[in-house]
């Protein structure tokens, strides 16, 4: 009886001594998908930005400006004499109305009503964010924006779709110095 049971411990532990072997995945999954995307997307961004500069270049009434976060404005009415644009927390009073590129309007100022915003403290599309960092209280000054700094891939679930560049034109009214209290 002992010759049998030490028989059948053998046989169960010696499959055990085996070493483990590592799973193989089902499928391999190489970065091409991502490699195709961004080059979808850097084609996406050329074209937009091939028609952003013909418009440029058929508007010969407006000086545009090359803005570092990758968009053109001018400005439809200056200030020369002020040297202050808005700061982080900053709160602004603007009106805005959007358009395509071929100046559809989309929204009209009197749709967005006039907007207080503090400065990169609320959601706001990029361009326009960084647009109003530009501009001085009292200015007026129009946009052009590729989808990638307006609404991107998503849109605004409303009226704007799927990669649309866009021209804003917007007046700032007003900045307030963001409040400090010092104890």
């Amino acid at each position: 009886m002992r010759t049998l049971l030490a028989i059948l411990c053998l046989l169960f532990l010696f499959p055990s001594c085996k070493t483990p072997e590592a799973r193989r995945p089902v499928s391999i999954k190489s970065g091409s998908f991502i490699d195709e995307s961004i080059n979808r997307n850097k084609q996406l961004a050329a074209r937009e930005e091939s028609r952003i500069q013909k418009i440029i270049d058929k508007d010969t009434a407006n000086s545009y400006i090359t803005s570092e976060g990758g968009f053109w404005y001018f400005y439809n009415v200056k200030d020369t004499l002020s040297t202050r644009t808005p700061k982080f927390g900053d709160i602004v009073n603007f009106n805005y109305n959007v358009k395509d590129l071929n100046g559809n309007i989309i929204y009209t100022e009197k749709e967005l009503d006039t907007i207080t915003y503090y400065i990169d403290k609320e959601e706001l599309f990029l361009g326009l964010r960084e647009g109003l960092k530009l501009m001085k209280a009292g200015e007026t000054a129009t946009f052009l924006f590729p989808s990638y700094q307006a609404y991107g891939y998503y849109g605004d679930d409303n009226k704007i779709g799927t990669n649309i560049p866009l021209r804003t034109t917007v007046t700032l009214h007003k900045i307030t110095k963001e409040s400090t209290t010092e104890n």
